[in-house]
């Protein structure tokens, strides 16, 4: 991988990491659906000139039920339940929880596309899920503490690992770009009704706005962008990785934003989670893979 490509898989583990940051700054004011709504056409927006631009409107069209689920799965409900997490627990917990996406993953295209388990897979999500106990205990036994932003965050980590198998199985085919837009673009239609159900009862403040702005536009719209590019420079495995460099932002952001901290529990249990992921994506056997490829050249 090229510093350049590096140095745009860091940029874009920043952006994604902020995002949790921004939720939990935006939700307060506008809700859980008024902002996921924001959220999803402002991304749109941004990705359908790429959608015309890259020729990719006649798959988006070809492809609308598919996308009507993608929309549901990797946008309209995690976004949601992202929202109502992080209307109650710190933006570095819900980073944090979001890094069991991958764990999850594996065992739904296990379930779902059939897919092989190792034993380093079935190790690391058993260590992962340890991590996970670990948060909910500790935040069971903090003050004015539940566990349902915990699990609502699990759910959003979960509906990620279902539309990553389901768009492998029925949407491999289809142009990358008309994949996004058209998700964000369903996401936004089913849940306007939500949305102007539960409208914010005044207007939110600038700041939020601006929160509101740069999740749609830059964490979402932006990030695709970024992503995709990412995955035809150096490889879908390569651009992947950028689910390592998320929780460890998460929580930057959050610290030095924020003023949010973490409890000792809540360390350890992200340590497990990491290690789980690692383990569970055998990562450490494609870093070594890569290292003896790169020492045979």
């Amino acid at each position: 991988m090229r510093a350049k490509d590096f140095a745009e898989l860091i940029l874009l583990g920043a952006i994604w990491g902020a995002s949790f940051m921004l939720m939990r700054a935006a939700v307060p004011e506008f809700g859980v659906f008024a902002l996921v709504e924001v959220r999803a056409i402002g991304a749109a927006l941004c990705l359908l000139p790429l959608v015309w631009l890259k020729k990719q409107g006649r798959d988006l069209f070809a492809n609308w039920r598919h996308l009507f689920v993608v929309g549901l799965l990797n946008t309209a409900v995690p976004f949601s339940l992202y929202n109502y997490a992080l209307g109650h627990i710190d933006s570095s917990l819900g980073a944090i929880l979001n890094a069991t996406a991958p764990m999850f993953g594996i065992l739904v295209a296990w379930l779902y596309l059939r897919d092989h388990i190792g034993r380093w897979s079935v190790l690391g999500m058993l260590v992962g899920f340890t991590g996970v106990v670990v948060i909910s205990f500790d935040q069971k036994t903090s003050e004015s503490a539940s566990l349902l932003p915990v699990f609502a965050a699990l759910g959003a980590a979960i509906c990620y690992a279902i539309a990553a198998s389901y768009m492998k199985k029925h949407l491999s085919h289809a142009k990358p770009f008309a994949v996004a837009a058209g998700s964000q673009i369903l996401a936004a239609a089913m849940l306007l009704p939500f949305a102007m159900w539960y409208l914010p009862t005044e207007m939110p403040s600038y700041n939020a706005w601006i929160a509101a702005s740069i999740l749609s536009i830059v964490c979402t719209g932006l990030a695709y962008v970024m992503y995709f590019d990412l995955i035809a420079k150096v490889g879908t495995s390569s651009a992947i990785s950028v689910g390592y460099l998320i929780p460890m932002f998460g929580i930057f952001w959050g610290v030095l934003i924020l003023d949010e901290s973490l409890s000792f529990k809540q360390l350890f249990g992200a340590g497990l989670i990491l290690l789980g992921v690692v383990l569970a994506t055998n990562a450490i056997q494609l870093l070594r893979r890569k290292k003896v490829g790169a020492e045979m050249i």
